[in-house]
């Protein structure tokens, strides 16, 4: 059984935003100076089947997604964009998803990246409480992944006082020097997260990495 964290009052996800529809990759770099190369990241056919639709992948963006910028998850862990690159995945119906990855400079500094992810995907619950009193914020630990250097996996169930509901997967692994963060998300609950065919996600996007 997964561990389940419950706080009580405020706060609100991000609605998950899906980027451009054309395939490649765009890196920003300064004029004369290789760019960097980001790590490995998802394709579309890689995603949790959708009974629906078919997923569509954005662009391979170097720097911090917008979104991201204002998630009160992930924003003070990967919000400044520094050696990180995102791609965000849609389907025709209220299904998204984002993959953010970063290039740390040591094994070391990755280390602690990924514990700062983890630790700021704990806490969440409570910023989303403190910032909206209409929002309830539930969050499931739903343990960790045999992959690389490892990976988690969490849910995370809003619902506001007039009753709209939002579920959110996310994963955060390590492999080496790279540390990468996926977040699937659509309107639910728990039961309605296709946790199963999300943690083979994660483990795929952790090996991709390199």
């Amino acid at each position: 059984m997964p561990k389940r964290i419950r706080t009580g009052t405020l706060a609100g996800l991000t609605a998950l935003t899906a980027a451009g529809l054309a395939l490649g990759t765009v890196l920003a770099a300064p004029a004369g100076a290789a760019a960097p190369r980001p790590p490995g990241f998802l394709s579309a056919a890689d995603l949790p089947p959708h009974p629906g639709s078919s997923w569509t992948a954005g662009r391979i963006t170097a720097g911090a997604s917008p979104d991201v910028e204002v998630d009160r998850c992930l924003s003070m862990a990967l919000g400044d964009g520094r050696g990180s690159w995102y791609r965000d995945f849609r389907t025709d119906l209220d299904t998204s998803a984002r993959q953010v990855s970063v290039r740390l400079s040591s094994v070391s500094a990755a280390k602690g990246r990924f514990s700062r992810v983890e630790r700021d995907i704990r806490s969440c619950p409570v910023r989303i409480e403190r910032a909206d009193p209409e929002v309830e914020a539930t969050l499931k630990d739903y343990g960790k992944l045999n992959v690389e250097e490892g990976a988690h996996v969490y849910g995370l169930h809003t619902e506001t006082s007039w009753g709209a509901t939002d579920i959110r997967l996310l994963a955060v692994g390590r492999d080496g020097t790279a540390v990468t963060v996926v977040d699937w998300g659509q309107m639910g609950d728990f039961g309605d997260a296709p946790l199963k065919a999300f943690k083979k996600t994660a483990v795929k996007a952790v090996h991709k990495l390199h």
